[in-house]
């Protein structure tokens, strides 16, 4: 029986004594001995104080009063250890630790506990990965032997730990953008197109991915097209041979509203293209007011040198298989390059007659029967408009400047009549072969020469044999003509990094996309150094986009409007959109100054809508 100053006066069984001594070497805590024993890694050998402390047992009620109470033999009242008592039983109150539990790892989701020299210990998965190596952070170095709650919730609120945790973050952000595009690429690795706008895609929406990893995901799912139809076109030339195209129409997301996207006839037309363009009209529509779906299609058809009978047969032979996909709740195609008015009209006559319903807005601008008189001039008259939202800006105006313009489709000859309208000096247009400077400027009498030139399919180089001071040069392209803004209206990819240079060495300080993609990556970086602001053709080109929604609107109606009501619905559609690019790029950390405001807003934005619409839509 233990007595308050008879010594230790107890016999316990051997085993219970061997246990304890074991404990005390091995600075255990040890509880509910005789039941089952549980013993814990306190922080003894941090402290000396706490190992010369002995253990000794409490046994339960139901055993003899010999051993009826167990305290350490600090805490007898013993002469030598008097002066310490009330120190010794402080400490050991803090030393008492509680087991390792499994629900600990629900709130500390980085905690885990493995051996190290034979030791249990706990260790931090982000520390010892992302952590730098100091001795204030054992969790990420030889690991803690501390098992209490408080540790770890210290060591959760540390600095340390945060450090760790942004460096994670960072890293898989990084690794999930690169995924991207390393996964279009392995998906579609001969797609060299739709991988270059993958890529521009992706290097905007850096900042995004960085916020919001989830991004990646929806990211993912965008870049599949939702409907890929690929089909063959036969037709019969006038000599009554029979001929075969490969037709295409890439239905790219529909989550903000049914698709609007051009048809584009041309000899080099395949998916990668098509993808590409989707892709693009997507981001386009997004960006734009109104709540639109993005797609593209076309064919390798040539239409140069065709006949109208032969362009007539070839697009009701087209139209034969795409009726099925179109509508004004499905998707309703527009005019691209090699596809104009005379194309649109065979294209809906047929579509008309197969599908058994008018959809007016589907054909193009035949002022008799459409609804406006100016849907064709759109796209390049919101490109001037465009452009004059950013002078603005920069508290210029377009009056009097030199334009450099490249094309000679209906969106180049557009955007030199509008600039001819607001006083600019717009210099050249190119074709194919070469380009065509007129250092004196075009009016509109040169213009309409312009237009009788390529409507009967002749060269530019006959524009100089009448107005002796023009100049036409051959397999050259008009970057190095002195300007000080440029118009690239003709293809993607037209700017390199050659071009460039020139541009930036000829004066140019804004660059107005009238075409996808025309300048590459190279390109926009030259630009980006020079500090030259470009104006993405995702929303630079969303004039096309607000006049087939206008005309969509105003249908119902059955109603003419003048040209005056349509370029001022047309320029307030511009203006949000050049608004709303502005507001993303702020949102994130670019300068309205930076030549990457616009180019990466506009991105943001267009994405934004996107991937919010996804995101309510569920996985669809």
């Amino acid at each position: 029986m233990f007595g308050p100053t008879s010594g230790l006066g107890m016999n316990p069984s051997m085993d219970d004594m061997n246990l304890l001594q074991q404990a005390q070497r091995h600075q255990l805590v040890v509880s509910n001995l005789g039941e089952e024993i549980d013993l814990e890694i306190g922080p003894g050998e941090d402290e000396a104080a706490f190992a010369t402390s002995s253990l000794i047992r409490e046994p339960s009620a139901g055993e003899h009063d010999e051993t009826k109470h167990m305290v350490l033999v600090s805490d007898l009242p013993s002469e030598d250890q008097d002066t310490s008592k009330g120190q010794t039983s402080a400490k050991r109150k803090k030393k008492v630790v509680k087991r390792w539990r499994e629900e600990w790892a629900d709130t500390y989701k980085w905690a885990y506990v493995d051996m190290k020299d034979g030791t249990a210990r706990i260790f931090c998965s982000v520390c010892r990965e992302y952590g730098r190596k100091h001795r204030r952070n054992p969790y990420g170095n030889e690991g803690s032997r501390n098992m209490q709650m408080s540790a770890l919730e210290e060591h959760n609120n540390s600095l340390l730990h945060k450090e760790a945790l942004r460096l994670q973050t960072a890293s898989k952000e990084k690794i999930s953008a690169g995924s991207i595009v390393e996964g279009a690429l392995k998906r579609d690795p001969n797609e060299i197109e739709f991988i270059q706008s993958v890529q521009e895609c992706v290097h905007a929406l850096e900042r995004v991915i960085a916020k919001n990893s989830h991004y990646v995901n929806i990211m993912e799912r965008l870049l599949e097209p939702e409907r890929m139809i690929v089909f063959r076109v036969p037709w019969i030339d006038d000599r009554g041979e029979t001929h075969v195209n490969r037709g295409f129409r890439v239905q790219f997301n529909q989550a903000l509203g049914p698709c609007r996207g051009g048809i584009r006839f041309h000899p080099s037309m395949n998916l990668s293209i098509a993808k590409f363009l989707g892709f693009q009209q997507t981001l386009k529509n997004a960006l734009s007011p109104y709540k639109l779906g993005g797609a593209s299609g076309g064919s390798d058809f040539d239409p140069k040198g065709r006949s109208d009978n032969e362009i007539m047969r070839f697009c009701q032979s087209f139209m034969n298989e795409m009726y099925r996909y179109m509508g004004p709740d499905k998707d309703l195609p527009s005019e691209e390059a090699g596809v104009g008015t005379r194309e649109m009209g065979y294209l809906f006559g047929q579509y008309r007659r197969l599908a058994g319903q008018f959809q007016g807005s589907f054909t193009g601008p035949r002022i008799y029967w459409a609804a406006s008189s100016l849907r064709t001039e759109a796209s390049g008259y919101g490109v001037v408009y465009f452009a004059r939202l950013m002078l603005a800006d920069m508290n210029k105006e377009i009056k009097g400047l030199r334009c450099v313009v490249s094309g000679c489709g209906k969106i180049a000859m557009h955007v030199v009549e509008k600039l001819i309208a607001c006083g600019a000096h717009p210099v050249t247009v190119s074709d194919s072969k070469g380009y065509l400077v007129d250092d004196d400027g075009f009016d509109y009498m040169k213009l309409a020469f312009l237009r009788e030139i390529k409507s009967q399919q002749r060269s530019l180089r006959d524009y100089s044999k009448t107005y002796a001071r023009a100049k036409y040069f051959d397999e050259v392209k008009p970057w190095n003509e002195r300007c000080d803004v440029a118009f690239p209206c003709a293809s993607q990819n037209e700017v390199d990094q050659a071009d460039a240079i020139n541009l930036v060495n000829a004066g140019c300080r804004l660059l107005v996309e009238g075409s996808n993609m025309p300048c590459t990556a190279e390109a926009v970086d030259v630009f980006r150094k020079a500090n030259v602001l470009i104006a993405p053709a995702i929303a630079a080109g969303a004039g096309g986009v607000a006049a087939g929604e206008i005309e969509v609107l105003r249908e119902s109606n059955s109603m003419q409007w003048s040209a005056e009501d349509f370029e001022s619905s047309l320029q307030e559609a511009l203006k949000q959109t050049y608004e709303k690019a502005l507001k993303a790029a702020n949102d994130f950390g670019y300068q309205k100054e930076s030549p990457e405001a616009l180019l990466h807003g506009a991105t943001i934005a267009a994405f934004l809508n996107i991937a919010q619409a996804m995101t309510d839509q569920g996985c669809v």
